[in-house]
């Protein structure tokens, strides 16, 4: 059932992640005339807040999964500190690379990349809609099943595949080759985790170890 405080968790979430990525694009791009970065903001956080509602209407517990960060596996700090630098340079030198124009994508190119983030928001909800168990920490539940329909059954981890694809559309949405130079850190910084989480799930989820030999792939079909 919806709660007040889940409700104002949820958009203060929101509200917190666009300041922030704003202040980081904007102020090193010295205008708030970088139409790339109001494409990106728009194209991340509008769906975020729709996509927010949904969940508070249909499924709120799995919306308090989702804002739920706190890892209580030590091996993920690494990962989330990465993570987080990772976002902070990559967007703080998109924004200087438009102030000083060093090497800007044609503005057709942002588009596509743009196109690409928004299909893989959608593929990002079937994820959802597929395993209401999604955490956004390592862990395993109460009452949690293997999921292995759908994305399921042809990678194991369809919520890392599909973030590495809006996470590598980002920079370029931006129009920043260089800023896509360092969000490429981002599949080996997932590798960690993926290792880690398999783990956990191997040691605590039932049937688990055998959905690993039935599903050989982790993120990217006859790939990885």
């Amino acid at each position: 059932m919806m709660t007040k405080t889940l409700f104002l968790q949820a958009i203060g979430k929101v509200a917190l992640g666009a300041a922030a990525a704003g202040l980081l694009i904007f102020l090193p791009a010295g205008t708030i005339l970088y139409w790339n970065g109001w494409l990106f903001m728009g194209i991340l956080f509008i769906p975020m807040f729709f996509a927010g509602i949904w969940m508070m209407l249909k499924n709120p517990e799995l919306l308090r999964k989702r804002l739920h960060t706190r890892e209580t596996q030590a091996e993920q700090a690494l990962v989330i500190k990465l993570s987080g630098l990772m976002f902070v340079a990559g967007f703080v030198l998109a924004g200087f690379n438009f102030r000083f124009q060093w090497l800007v994508l044609p503005d057709w190119a942002s588009w596509a990349a743009a196109a690409v983030f928004a299909l893989s928001y959608l593929l990002y909800g079937e994820v959802l809609r597929e395993n209401t168990y999604l955490s956004r920490t390592v862990e395993v539940q109460e009452g949690q099943k293997v999921i292995d329909t759908g994305l399921y059954s042809i990678v194991r981890h369809p919520i890392y595949s599909v973030t590495v694809l809006m996470f590598l559309t980002m920079p370029l949405i931006l129009g920043s080759p260089l800023s896509f130079a360092i969000f490429l850190s981002y599949p080996a910084i997932i590798a960690k985790r993926i290792k880690n989480e398999e783990k956990v799930l191997a040691e605590g989820l039932a049937g688990y170890a055998a959905y690993q030999k039935k599903v050989k792939y982790k993120l990217v079909p006859f790939l990885w």
